[in-house]
């Protein structure tokens, strides 16, 4: 029987040639034949493509080896194994076990059992939402306190200025696309296990749309977004914890072709204090006490996170093995409202742990402790 189309030479490889050389020849090719390229044609596009359909696929590469192109008429998926070619409509599932990795991502696969393509219809994608983006910002736990407005700055794909968004110029208008025939999505038939499936995937020479565009944005790439660095002023609210997240939406990356763009998540560590230790909404300070100013009555000067100070008397009977609680010198309870300076009307507490130190005592002071 004689072969109608050579796979093999379209994609430039030899008869044995291996997997790797035959996907590495058809990214090479399908790269230069792109429609959406400067200087691509979308019919070696499409003959390439499906040089790459048949070799790719173990049982169909054998197929074609034995009989030619022709093999889908010679009996090869025909006659059926196993189920014989059961189908789930004119849709079709398209699930095969052996090549998963064909199918993207898991959101796809479910679109291709359960999506509106069951009935045969056209399913489009004409383009996909940008990406999110997340940052990690670093801040002291004074910043926490106040509630700092940060300037964050990132590297992101925004939309391109030239088509604004777009990817092409829609005046130009557009033509139907020949690698799906303006469908919008390609149908394949696999051989598995089960029997014989089939599988429609989105085109990728016109994106799922149908239509090439006629002038397509040379500064985006037909893409609609480049490349760009972006700033953004985020507003901390006070008393803010280490380990919240904050939702910026529609600041992460522009989608694709005027699609919509994904959002900006910021995680917020506070970095250790040299000083205050916190648990929750309260702060932990340590404090060296020499005992002999206690026992004078002298007050305790103790910091606080605003970078004042406060005097503490110590009452008579305290426990200086607990900790000595100050009502509301800790940090703003996270949304809270009104207060002064803004901080909110509700604070946590400071506690204090002492670290008693025994003075050294001579015989005129051990006297005075006896009488």
């Amino acid at each position: 029987m004689t072969m109608s189309k050579d796979y093999y030479k379209t994609l430039g490889v030899a008869k044995g040639a291996s997997e790797e050389d035959i996907k590495k020849a058809f990214r090479k090719l399908a790269h230069q034949y792109h429609p959406d390229k400067s200087g691509g044609d979308a019919q070696k596009f499409k003959e390439v493509n499906e040089a790459y359909q048949v070799l790719s696929d173990k049982q169909k590469r054998a197929q074609y080896d034995r009989f030619g192109s022709g093999f889908d008429q010679a009996g090869g998926f025909g006659g059926g194994q196993g189920f014989g070619g059961f189908h789930a409509g004119q849709g079709g599932f398209g699930f095969d076990f052996s090549n998963a990795q064909d199918f993207g991502d898991l959101g796809d696969i479910f679109e291709t059992f359960f999506g509106g393509n069951m009935g045969g219809g056209r399913r489009r994608r004409t383009s996909h939402r940008g990406a999110d983006i997340e940052l990690v910002k670093d801040i002291t736990l004074e910043e926490a306190f106040r509630g700092e407005a940060l300037v964050l700055q990132y590297e992101t794909l925004a939309a391109c200025a030239t088509c604004k968004g777009a990817g092409s110029f829609k005046e130009a208008g557009s033509k139907k696309c020949t690698a799906c025939g303006g469908h919008g999505e390609i149908r394949e038939t696999r051989q598995s296990f089960f029997g014989q499936f089939s599988q429609a995937r989105e085109c990728s020479a016109c994106h799922g749309t149908g239509e090439i565009p006629n002038k397509p944005c040379k500064d985006c790439g037909g893409m609609g977004r480049v490349k760009t660095k972006n700033k953004v002023e985020v507003q901390l609210a006070p008393g803010i914890s280490d380990g919240q997240v904050i939702k910026i939406a529609g600041r992460g990356q522009a989608g694709e072709r005027g699609a919509g763009a994904g959002d900006l998540y910021v995680h917020i560590v506070v970095k250790p204090h040299h000083t205050f230790a916190r648990v929750g909404n309260d702060l932990v300070v340590k404090k060296d006490l020499d005992i002999l100013k206690v026992l004078a009555g002298q007050r305790v000067e103790v910091p606080t996170v605003q970078g004042g100070k406060l005097n503490v008397e110590i009452p008579v009977g305290f426990n200086l093995c607990e900790r000595m609680r100050i009502p509301g010198e800790g940090m703003p309870k996270f949304g809270a409202t009104g207060g002064p300076f803004g901080l909110g009307s509700k604070r946590g507490d400071l506690y204090v742990e002492f670290s008693v130190k025994v003075p050294k005592v001579d015989s005129k002071l051990k006297r005075a402790l006896e009488e």
